[in-house]
């Protein structure tokens, strides 16, 4: 299951990650939003070791959002080394999370 963490949690669990982290920005309010959440959670668990999987509910991290330049949700960024290397924005595939989590270095 991801991992929920807050604003405050941000620079620890992402910036300094020593591995790849995917992170679900998400409101509670928002349908496409509650779709997606299996579907994190399970890559949280295939990928467990390999990568972090995170989730950020915008109303606890509103900062983090706006820094991100998140307009819509869901949005799900990928980092690696602290730096962004790709996101999604919507409902999409399976498929194309698997593929950012590869643009992550994760295999």
């Amino acid at each position: 299951m991801a991992r929920q963490i807050r604003g405050a949690d941000w620079e620890a669990e992402v910036l300094r990650s020593p591995v790849p982290v995917l992170v679900d920005l998400y409101s509670k309010h928002c349908n496409p939003c509650q779709a997606l959440a299996p579907l994190i959670d399970r890559l949280a668990g295939e990928y467990g070791g390999k990568a972090k999987v995170l989730k950020l509910n915008i109303a606890e991290g509103v900062e983090v959002a706006t820094a991100l330049g998140v307009s819509s949700v869901p949005t799900v960024v990928a980092f690696r080394g602290g730096n962004e290397v790709g996101r999604l924005v919507g409902l999409r595939s399976e498929q194309q999370y698997r593929r950012l989590l590869g643009q992550a270095g994760v295999e």
